[in-house]
């Protein structure tokens, strides 16, 4: 039997010849392995959404807590103001383990405002946050250079959050600002307003002292899908 031809192995350089130059790339994009598409990036409720129902007063207690939790600033005043006992809360499930919370409207129709993933933080939506810039939600800044990448949906890289730009809340000797899986806002230097909501997967003192690797994943970014959503019918 004739062997098989050898198969010749060719490599590419990087369009990039200085690694000075890679290093605001590599500060705001990961691998392809690493980019974890966003919850809400393609969502649309006349199709994502599947049952709702009404959600208790022990349960909505339960929810207020871990809002309270991942957001201390807030006071139980503000919380009852926000979330009144009455109507309800409005529960969506939204695939297999994605909830969202929905207010009720008078006019009719529900107002997501929360939403949760599996067991893990209960977040706020972006038009929710905007709509009470008062509130003072637990965050953190990316620099400039991160906008355009938190905006397609990509997870936000350490040194996005270290370069100047960049602000995480300060790390104590009792414990690091913001703990793995803390839920978060996400602001952008020098922008008024927040672009992203995501949750810590590693704490504000691993990411300053390792400086590599995804810091936080997106769940949710100005003008995805959930962006795009006033009411659920």
């Amino acid at each position: 039997h004739t062997p098989p031809p050898k198969v010749a192995h060719r490599t590419f350089d990087l369009p990039f010849t200085s690694k000075q130059k890679l290093i605001p790339f590599i500060a705001c994009i990961a691998t392809k392995a690493e980019i974890l598409t966003a919850m809400f990036k393609n969502f649309d409720p006349s199709q994502d959404v599947s049952t709702s129902t009404q959600v208790k007063a022990s349960v909505q207690r339960g929810i207020k807590a871990q809002i309270f939790k991942s957001h201390p600033s807030m006071t139980d005043d503000i919380l009852d103001e926000l979330l009144p006992k009455k109507p309800p809360l409005v529960q969506y499930k939204c695939g297999p383990h994605l909830m969202l919370y929905c207010k009720q409207k008078d006019g009719g129709g529900d107002e997501p405002v929360f939403f949760q993933h599996r067991d893990g933080p209960i977040l706020p939506t972006l038009k929710f946050v905007n709509k009470f810039p008062q509130l003072e939600f637990t965050k953190v800044a990316v620099d400039k250079g991160a906008i355009p990448f938190v905006l397609g949906g990509a997870n936000i890289m350490c040194p996005g959050l270290t370069n100047e730009g960049g602000e995480m809340p300060p790390d104590g000797e009792d414990g690091p600002g913001l703990a793995k899986g803390d839920g978060v806002v996400v602001y952008a230097e020098g922008k008024e307003f927040p672009l992203a909501v995501g949750f810590m997967t590693m704490s504000s003192k691993d990411i300053r002292k390792k400086n590599k690797g995804s810091g936080i994943e997106v769940c949710h970014f100005l003008g995805d899908g959930l962006w795009g959503t006033d009411e659920i019918q």
